[in-house]
């Protein structure tokens, strides 16, 4: 079973946190997630959100300062398989 999601990458913790509130107040389901390995930088945490919600994700991103921003991602899994790829516009 294929599965596409958005992927918000932090440094710290706290950042994950709260964007992963600023995101549910705005409607966006988001949940904090283990950062896959592929990635594997920053505090082992992200905030991951369906992909037609990337234009309230980069805009939440925004508002929450980019500091700690690692990156955004698009994640695509099939079974084990994980494709990591930047989230482009």
């Amino acid at each position: 079973m294929q599965e596409r999601y958005g992927l918000a990458a932090y440094r710290s913790r706290t950042q994950v946190l709260r964007l992963e509130e600023r995101l549910r107040r705005m409607g966006v389901p988001a949940q904090a997630v283990t950062t896959p390995r592929v990635i594997a930088l920053g505090c082992g945490l992200s905030v991951r959100f369906p992909l037609e919600y990337a234009a309230q994700a980069r805009a939440a991103v925004r508002a929450e300062g980019q500091s700690g921003l690692i990156g955004l991602y698009r994640v695509e899994r099939d079974g084990a398989r994980t494709k990591v790829a930047p989230l482009r516009a």
